[in-house]
């Protein structure tokens, strides 16, 4: 009950994306509760972001395990969880039962997610593409992505960047990382790390053979959740090569979700909720959440025991290099499909995506607080022009 509470408390009022989530974090499990000192925390936080999915879940995640085993694990995360999926689920049935789809407010949210998409293009840049060889990984990818959109595509860019990134950037990481230890055992890595690699390569074939919508959905949303590097908002592009195309659906209803995800505290991968939501209802909805988020638990129970030896190799941090420069490619490609092309029609809608823009970017306004002013300012609009 005690991680239990406190992972409900940061569920309920973690705002303000990955990075806020870590304050959040330190906050109430290092100054408050004392469960970590800061250098172990500050080591979990690198462990993270060596690894692909959610950072701040996983290190909600490590945080539980090194505080009750994997059990504590499971319940710091669905503590901070469940209060984001239960808003988007609620979302994504009032959106179906009332044909939301038309609403100017609905609208609003889709001009919201073309300025935080954008704020978070320009983030991630300066964090991950400091210099001009990672500035061109970064614009091949968004080429080749805008050439030839699809899922394949996209996990092809990934596997060569990293190969790129072992042969270019090797020997270029920090050489003040420090050792991680842990009492998770390398056999119990093993078995983890074996069970994500039998599911991704098992669930396709199985999705491919039976022809059952919650296996697919297990099957796409597993794979994003194993692929996803450089945080939430590159969770974006993937999904939306996935379920739109095929029809799953709509993109404007595809974008009403992820802005609507914003307005919410605790990660942005419970958009995922929204999207099994509204492609087979709230059995959906369980399915697609539990399908992101296990690869974080896999990768963390399987990375632990070797993490502290893999980041003092300079190959594997040149891997990661190249890797995260691709995602910033990635990102920028899905800045302009869909979410440009989908959300704004006019000069009108520019504007407004723009003060966003300006409110994130230079005013430094949270993410929910934009969301807010969005659908007010847009839904006026709408009166006013229309």
């Amino acid at each position: 009950m005690e991680i239990f509470g406190a992972s409900l408390k940061l569920g309920l009022t973690s705002f303000g994306g990955p990075v806020a989530h870590l304050s959040y974090f330190k906050d109430e499990y290092i100054d408050k509760r004392k469960w970590l000192d800061d250098r172990t925390y500050a080591d979990i936080i690198a462990l993270c972001q060596f690894l692909p999915g959610p950072a701040s879940s996983q290190v909600g995640i490590s945080v539980g395990m090194l505080r009750g085993g994997l059990l504590g694990g499971l319940i710091s995360w669905f503590g901070f969880t469940v209060p984001s999926v239960i808003v988007l689920v609620l979302f994504a049935l009032l959106y179906q039962s009332f044909a939301l789809g038309d609403a100017a407010w609905i609208a609003s949210l889709k001009i919201v997610a073309v300025a935080v998409v954008a704020h978070a293009v320009i983030g991630l840049g300066k964090k991950l593409t400091p210099d001009k060889p990672r500035i061109a990984v970064a614009l091949a990818a968004a080429a080749i992505m805008l050439f030839f959109p699809s899922a394949m595509v996209q996990i092809g860019i990934i596997i060569g960047a990293a190969v790129l990134g072992y042969f270019v950037f090797s020997g270029q990481g920090g050489s003040n990382i420090q050792p991680f230890s842990v009492s998770i055992s390398k056999k119990q890595g093993i078995a983890s790390l074996l069970i994500l690699a039998v599911l991704l390569m098992g669930l396709p074939i199985v999705s491919q053979a039976v022809s059952n919508t919650y296996i697919t959905i297990f099957d796409i949303f597993f794979r994003v959740g194993s692929i996803v590097f450089g945080g939430g908002h590159v969770v974006l592009p993937l999904l939306e090569q996935e379920v739109v195309p095929n029809g799953m659906l709509t993109g404007g209803e595809f974008l009403a979700g992820y802005g609507m995800a914003q307005a919410v505290p605790g990660p942005l991968f419970t958009f995922s909720s929204y999207l099994g939501t509204m492609i087979s209802g709230i059995t959906g909805a369980i399915i697609a959440t539990i399908a992101i988020f296990l690869p974080s638990f896999l990768l963390v129970v399987g990375a632990l025991p070797f993490l502290s030896e893999l980041r003092q190799r300079s190959s594997f941090q040149g891997v990661l290099t190249g890797v995260n420069a691709s995602v910033v490619g990635i990102l920028l490609a899905a800045l302009y499909d869909p979410v440009f092309t989908s959300s704004v029609a006019g000069g009108s809608d520019f504007a407004l995506a723009a003060v966003l823009f300006g409110l994130l970017h230079f005013w430094k306004t949270p993410a929910w607080k934009v969301v807010i002013i969005g659908v007010i300012l847009g839904t006026g609009m709408n009166y006013i022009f229309n």
